[in-house]
């Protein structure tokens, strides 16, 4: 006597929980890409062992050619940039502290710029009564401890 199965195999597959995966990756990577730093150049910016956990509303830009670039905020978007002079610089500055006088800025200078431009800009925001800071990035025994790209503090606090 032959006895018969009971239950059958069905040939479909469960979707459900490859969903989940798909939108638990989507999730992440939306999330992870708000770290991304916007930079309007390209900048090798030197080591310090001191960060700030400040977050500046401006960021002036300077790299190796000497090039300055002011982004406004968090965006890089073409709008919220402007391409700086040295005779631009001061007026940029004084525009800044007329608008706010809280305003914090930070200088992220390439490691080759010369020591005087750097100087120049801290001074003109000095004078501005400006608080700027000289951003730098962790240096090699702090980089097992994973820090967002910071500013050490300058001088010219005010």
């Amino acid at each position: 006597m032959a006895l018969k199965r009971q239950h059958g195999t069905q040939a479909m597959f469960s979707m459900a929980s490859m969903t989940d995966v798909i939108f638990l990756l989507l999730i992440f990577f939306m999330v992870t890409s708000t770290f991304v730093f916007p930079s309007a150049l390209e900048v090798n910016l030197p080591q310090s062992s001191q960060q700030t956990s400040l977050k500046p509303t401006t960021r002036i830009f300077v790299d190796k050619n000497l090039k300055m670039v002011a982004v406004l905020g968090d965006s890089v978007a073409e709008d919220r940039q402007m391409e700086l002079t040295a005779e631009k610089l001061d007026g940029f500055m004084k525009q800044l502290v007329a608008n706010n006088p809280q305003e914090f800025v930070a200088v992220y200078a390439d490691e080759e710029v010369p020591y005087g431009t750097i100087v120049n800009i801290l001074d003109k925001g000095s004078k501005n009564n400006l608080k700027v800071v000289l951003a730098t990035k962790p240096t090699s025994e702090d980089s097992a401890v994973p820090a967002p790209q910071g500013a050490a503090p300058a001088q010219n606090k005010n």
